[in-house]
């Protein structure tokens, strides 16, 4: 793709197509190609963080949410409940920001799946300044992680952690979280830039499918275990039962 696209850059002779404004790819290209700032390998490196923060993220966590919503039927009724209300029996229409903005449960349930299974389990930074923690001295230009994963399950934030209760991020009970305590997307000014449009593409992508499907899992959340790779991946394909919904269920 990215040489097919330099390619046609050259052959144009023109900025990126001419088009006003320019997609990422269009701008390294216009960098590599003019100011010989970035080199191929460099574009073929970047493209690949974009494709694995945009889209490999974004589907785990919605493989996660399925599998889930597949254990418990409670709140999988609550979501249907609700999606009936937004779309009534249109499982074909294309959800737009107005409903998106009504489906406040099934943005409750991602939330509660990220604190669960954050997608990126582990982040780095470095500290700027010396700090005390804990009556420890942390030197300046330390690495440090953080671990959302282990963070996520703090009992003295997060009452009986390892229950999934997406009535945690009710308006009422997401207010009393304290700042830091829940980080899917991380936090601070390198924390995720997409992070408002992976919310709203999950939710378009998970109500399109819970429209007109009911699921179970078939395995276990014991047999299941999350594997700490540069995302949250299971440890054993999930796998789910699928049916059509009866609207008279």
């Amino acid at each position: 793709v990215i040489e097919e696209k330099k390619r046609r850059y050259l052959k144009a002779g023109e900025e990126c197509d001419g088009r006003k404004r320019k997609a990422m790819l269009d701008l390294m290209l216009e960098y590599h190609s003019n100011l010989k700032v970035l080199s191929e390998e460099d574009i073929k490196e970047e493209v690949l963080t974009f494709i694995l923060a945009g889209h490999e993220t974004s589907a785990s966590t919605i493989m996660w949410a399925l599998f889930l919503i597949g254990h418990h039927q409670d709140v999988q009724v609550k979501i249907h409940d609700e999606l009936d209300r937004v779309f009534g029996e249109d499982v074909e229409r294309h959800a737009s920001e107005s409903d998106l903005n009504e489906l406040n449960y099934l943005e409750y349930v991602i939330k509660e799946t990220l604190r669960l299974y954050p997608t990126v389990p582990i982040f780095g930074r470095q500290i700027q300044e010396e700090m005390k923690i804990c009556g420890h001295t942390i030197p300046e230009k330390t690495s440090c992680f953080v671990l959302a994963y282990f963070l996520h399950r703090d009992k003295d934030v997060f009452p009986d952690p390892e229950k999934f209760d997406p009535d945690r991020f009710l308006p009422e009970n997401a207010a009393k979280i304290p700042d830091c305590a829940y980080m899917p997307f991380s936090a601070g000014p390198r924390n995720c830039i997409g992070q408002k449009f992976a919310l709203m593409e999950m939710k378009i992508i998970l109500s399109f499918i819970l429209r007109s499907y009911s699921i179970k899992s078939l395995d276990s959340i014991e047999e299941v275990q999350p594997l700490m790779n540069v995302t949250i991946v299971p440890s054993i394909p999930i796998r789910i039962s699928i049916r059509t919904r009866s609207r008279h269920e």
